[in-house]
Formats: structure tokens, C-alpha cells, sequence
């Protein structure tokens, strides 16, 4: 797989991965060291599109010149962000509160081009889970799949779980694909 002249601000994985899926490697990849907190009264939309273009900007920024794809997911109910649990307790009240309802996974990529100027796009993914038995909930969290995600990882144990998806399933994921294809060929890499 060539490596293409674009920089990825990320250390995740399945970004990695995702790119990889579509013939995409990054010629470096740099996460985005940003302040995540949510700004009073922000909605998740807003939240999740300023987290990517400020990862994509923190990573320009370090290599001004560079084409840099910055990218963030987060899963919320209502309005709420149901951010990555760091205990077993907090992931196991993230599943309880999802089990048997949908929810939305929202996802944002933002390219920056050569010159500094961002574009960002952004995909809110609607996910209903079946009701899961607490047997099954403490089955996924004993599983530490969700590890470092917000909410939980699909492409594993939760995936028997999810009855529909209705939008992006590499959105999920952390990437939405076919967005972030598009940003990437808008500024010339192909």
C-alpha cells in the first residue's frame, strides 16, 4: 500500500485501520495533545466537529505545510456524551444506560490543507441496542474491548448486540469513511 502526504493527528488504532481499509497510509501519525473538556452549554454536534478540527489545527500547527486529518467519535444519549469510561463501574453504567434503546455515535473528520485552512464534515450515526441481560452487560465489560472508546467498540462482542444502524458503521468505528475520502481527495490526495 503506497503511503500517501497527509499527516494522521490520531494514536488510534482503528483510524489506523480504517485508512488502511481504503488504500490510505498517513506518512506520519501525531495525536493531537487538546483539552476535551466540553464548553458550558456546547451541544454534542458542536463538540464533537471542534474536537476534530482542533486536533487536525494542534497537528498543522506542529507542521505548518502538511495535509493533517484530525478526527473525533462520540457516542451520546439525548444530549448527554457518554465519555470513555476509566473503570469497569463506569463502563458498566454506560451499557446499562444504552441497553435496549438507540442512541446517537457521532463522528467529525477534519482536513487541514497545505495553506492551514480546515474543512470538516460530519456524520451523526443513529445505533438501537437489543436489551442486553446483566449476564451479557458484565460478559462486554469483563471483555475490556471498550477500552479507550467512547461508549464502547462495535466491531467485537458489541456488534451481536446492535439490531440497527442507520448512517455510518466506519463512523462507529471512529472514522467516517467516505467523508474523510473525500476531504483527503478535495485537497489532492488521491
Amino acid at each position: 500500500m503506497p503511503i500517501k502526504d497527509f499527516i494522521l493527528a490520531s494514536s488510534s488504532p482503528q483510524r489506523k485501520a480504517l485508512l488502511s481499509q481504503i488504500g490510505y497510509e498517513a506518512k506520519a501519525v501525531i495525536s493531537a495533545d487538546i483539552d476535551e473538556r466540553e464548553h458550558k452549554g456546547e451541544k454534542p454536534s458542536a463538540y464533537v466537529k471542534r474536537m476534530a478540527k482542533e486536533k487536525a489545527l494542534k497537528v498543522y500547527s506542529e507542521n505548518p505545510g502538511e495535509v493533517v486529518l484530525g478526527a473525533d467519535t462520540i457516542v451520546c444519549v439525548g444530549r448527554r456524551l457518554l465519555h470513555k469510561a476509566q473503570t469497569a463501574d463506569e463502563e458498566k453504567k454506560v451499557i446499562e444506560q444504552l441497553s435496549g434503546r438507540s442512541h446517537h455515535v457521532l463522528s467529525a473528520v477534519c482536513v487541514v490543507d497545505r495553506k492551514g485552512i480546515p474543512s470538516v464534515k460530519f456524520i451523526d450515526t443513529r445505533v438501537k441496542m437489543k436489551k442486553m441481560s446483566a449476564e451479557e452487560i458484565l460478559h462486554y465489560v469483563s471483555s475490556q474491548e471498550w477500552q479507550g472508546c467512547s461508549g464502547y467498540k462495535i466491531e467485537g462482542i458489541m456488534e451481536a448486540y446492535v439490531s440497527k444502524i442507520i448512517g455510518s458503521y466506519s463512523g462507529i468505528i471512529g472514522l467516517p469513511l467516505c467523508e474523510a475520502k473525500k476531504l483527503l481527495n478535495g485537497v489532492g490526495i488521491k
